[in-house]
């Protein structure tokens, strides 16, 4: 039991560190994420105010601290029950939403989704189906703007992880991690502008 504690507190402290605020102030941009719609210390913003390197460093760090911790515990403790591991798997996403190190004003949680799944190596079903959603509705039904893309992102890759065989407990961390980052969504105070939806060959 005082494992898992200290897995899960070591995953959300993980989750907690914003990349896009740390890379931000070194590139001297931070205060620039106020001027967005969303005020998000994410990757995006990191690339549009900071640049290349500002928002591929940011996006590395953020990959990485979801998928270090879920990575080291799946590999420290084999032996993790499926109730626990959703938790982990969880938490950094958790963490990135609600920060202790930043008041608990994070970001969307979309970059340290993938992270999480990345963790999952070597088995990588779940971030192969929820990557090709993204790639499906950025590609072939265009759903903009970013905001309602990533919503139908999660629900669909949600709904769609059982019918490919992604493991029960995979699927029930996706749920969760959904959830979240669902909320968070709804909860932004960004103008939401009216969604479109155009297939690939519709201009």
């Amino acid at each position: 039991m005082r494992n898992i504690i200290i897995l899960l507190m070591l995953s959300y402290l993980s989750g907690s560190v914003l990349y896009a605020n740390i890379f931000g102030a070194l590139f001297g941009v931070k205060e620039r994420y106020a001027e967005s719609a969303d005020k998000n210390p994410g990757v995006s913003n990191a690339y549009v105010y900071g640049g290349f390197w500002c928002g591929t460093l940011t996006l590395i760090c953020e990959l990485m601290k979801g998928a270090l911790p879920v990575y080291l515990a799946l590999r420290t403790e084999p032996a993790l029950s499926h109730q626990v591991l959703p938790l982990i798997l969880v938490a950094p996403v958790a963490g990135h939403i609600l920060p202790v190190f930043n008041k608990f004003h994070g970001g969307k949680g979309i970059a340290v989704t993938f992270g999480v799944l990345i963790g999952l190596f070597p088995y990588v079903r779940p971030f192969v189906v929820f990557a090709a959603m993204f790639i499906f509705l950025s590609v072939v039904v265009r759903i903009t703007p970013h905001y309602y893309r990533t919503i139908a992102a999660y629900v669909v890759s949600t709904a769609i992880m059982p019918f490919a065989r992604v493991s029960g407990w995979v699927c029930f961390s996706f749920l969760l991690m959904a959830a979240l980052v669902c909320v968070r969504m709804f909860l932004s105070r960004e103008e939401k502008e009216r969604i479109e939806v155009k297939l690939l060959w519709m201009r």
